[in-house]
């Protein structure tokens, strides 16, 4: 129930969406995290959004397969970065060992606690042995609906206690950002390095 108003969401202000964060620098993330993977390694971008992340990554000589639960972004990002992005929820994820790392910036949070354990364990199974996983919360020890999305939010020690439930990954890293958007920047986030175990 909650995950289908955050999608109505998307889809309702995709445009929107896209205008404000396709542009965004997320330079310093992706160099942590594609600086860990091999050229050419397989990356699953876990709720794409504009498409940004799939675009530089695809640039950069990755070979990507994006995905998105909202249809008008699959639309959308498949334009902007010229390969077929799939429409999919994060539970329908199935792949085994297929992935050398997953990207989940800023996307995984709108699940509650126990459906992100849940899919944090399909991430690790759709992981080759020893693939790393990036992801992103709000910074904080809020669960629940904001601004017409749900979301779970992060804390070092919250997240500490969240990933004991998911044996297949641990943290390899983590930081701290602000906000890179320009009218979001006293919002804090948590970036995630985790490793298949």
């Amino acid at each position: 129930m909650k995950i289908n108003k955050t999608l109505s969401y998307y889809n309702e202000n995709a445009d929107t969406f896209v205008q404000g964060t396709v542009h965004v620098d997320m330079w310093k993330n992706q160099q942590k995290f594609s600086g860990r993977l091999k050229k050419g390694s397989y990356i699953l971008d876990l709720g794409c959004g504009s498409g940004r992340d799939t675009k530089y990554f695809l640039q950069q000589g990755y070979c990507v397969d994006a995905v998105d639960g909202s249809e008008k972004l699959c639309r959308l990002a498949s334009d902007y970065t010229g390969i077929e992005v799939k429409h999919m929820l994060f539970q329908e994820l199935k792949e085994a060992d297929k992935y050398d790392g997953i990207w989940a910036c800023s996307s995984i949070l709108h699940l509650p606690a126990a459906e992100l354990a849940d899919v944090m364990g399909k991430m690790a199974a759709a992981l080759k042995a020893h693939g790393i996983v990036y992801t992103s919360f709000k910074y904080g020890v809020f669960a629940g609906e904001r601004n017409g999305r749900y979301f779970t939010d992060m804390t070092e020690e919250k997240f500490a206690e969240f990933i004991k439930d998911v044996d297949e990954l641990a943290v390899e890293e983590q930081w701290t950002t602000w906000d890179a958007r320009p009218e979001r920047g006293d919002e804090k986030w948590l970036n995630l390095i985790l490793r298949k175990q």
